[in-house]
């Protein structure tokens, strides 16, 4: 399938409307012993998206302590001038794999690109996120300082990662902000009362992660899936807990209809939903493995009607999607900066 190239944001850069998310090459989903990463096959599937038209590649510095950076330059060096890559910073594991505190300083801004840089092999970085805002810094200071990046031929554009519609507009007044990274699927609609909002007002784009929710809208989980000691998600999120499983599989068997009478995947039903939100948004689904990406990116292809489109509009998942929310949309000191909007 050729996919064309859309913008992301108004400042230049353009990219395939879909991406693809490479952490789980690195860690976290399912088990680290029964299915350990596979580092070539996850480099095999970096080079099938290639071929399939995806020329955008999202990582961040903590995905395996920045394994997952250094997996992601070596499979795209030869290609590196035609590719976007998207990397992030920000965000500081502490003991335990799901623990983490965040770092906003100027300082540390800088450090984290330099760092970065040397993983992925390259001399710049396409698009820069703040992982997650740092509530003791002002967004004012942590952009200017990415923004210092730009000045100096180190990052392309810059982006941010699960920012209120506040702290949006305090740093696009700063500097031009092309992309937001944020949650968002069918389980996960939050954004849309204030943050998509501020997006579409700023031009910034929208990049969508666990688009699929964590594997709930593949169809594949059921109340009887066994999940391992190590996969994060039954031990860290509310809408894979016991008590709320079973009601959100009731949920995605309206997915799992649809797409049974069109003869696709729940997931790709999932991902065209994504696709019917707007040019601005890109979805970025994550595997490891080449055939889910095959149906992941023919999903582009499927137009949904409009009776599908009002069904899976009015599915509300059980649980919120962090167990604290307050690491999400969150706000910087400081005062708030008219955009002129």
């Amino acid at each position: 399938m050729d996919l064309p190239l859309r913008p992301l944001g108004s400042q230049g850069l353009a990219v395939s409307p879909q991406a693809l998310g490479t952490l789980s090459i690195s860690e976290f989903y399912g088990s680290e012993l029964s299915d350990p990463p596979d580092v070539e096959e996850g480099i095999e599937t970096i080079h099938r998206a290639l071929e399939l038209g995806v020329q955008f590649f999202d990582t961040a510095d903590i995905y395996g302590n920045g394994h997952n950076e250094q997996v992601l330059g070596r499979a795209l060096g030869p290609v590196r001038d035609q590719v976007i890559i998207a990397t992030k910073f920000g965000a500081i594991r502490k003991a335990g794999a799901t623990s983490h505190a965040f770092d906003g300083r100027p300082e540390y801004v800088r450090s984290s690109c330099e760092s970065s840089l040397r993983r992925l092999g390259t001399d710049h970085i396409d698009l820069y996120y703040q992982h997650r805002a740092d509530s003791r810094v002002p967004i004012e200071d942590t952009v200017g300082a990415m923004a210092e990046l730009v000045q100096s031929g180190k990052v392309r554009y810059l982006g941010l990662s699960e920012a209120s519609g506040d702290t949006l507009r305090r740093a696009h007044a700063t500097h031009p902000i092309s992309a937001l990274q944020s949650e968002y699927s069918l389980f996960s609609r939050d954004i849309e009362a204030d943050v998509l909002p501020a997006c579409r007002a700023l031009g910034i784009g929208l990049v969508a992660y666990s688009p699929l929710a964590r594997g709930l809208l593949t169809g594949t989980i059921t109340t009887e899936t066994t999940f391992s000691g190590t996969d994060w998600r039954r031990t860290t999120h509310p809408r894979f807990s016991t008590e709320n499983l079973s009601r959100n599989l009731e949920r995605v068997a309206e997915v799992t209809a649809i797409a049974g009478r069109r003869g696709v995947t729940p997931a790709q039903v999932a991902l065209a939903w994504l696709h019917h939100q707007g040019n601005d948004v890109i979805p970025v689904p994550g595997t490891k493995r080449q055939r889910y990406l095959e149906k992941n990116v023919a999903a582009f292809g499927i137009a949904l009607d409009e009776s599908e489109l009002a069904i899976l509009d009015q599915l509300v998942p059980v649980g919120d999607r962090y167990p604290d929310m307050s690491t999400v949309n969150r706000d910087t000191p400081g005062t708030l900066i008219d955009c002129g909007e």
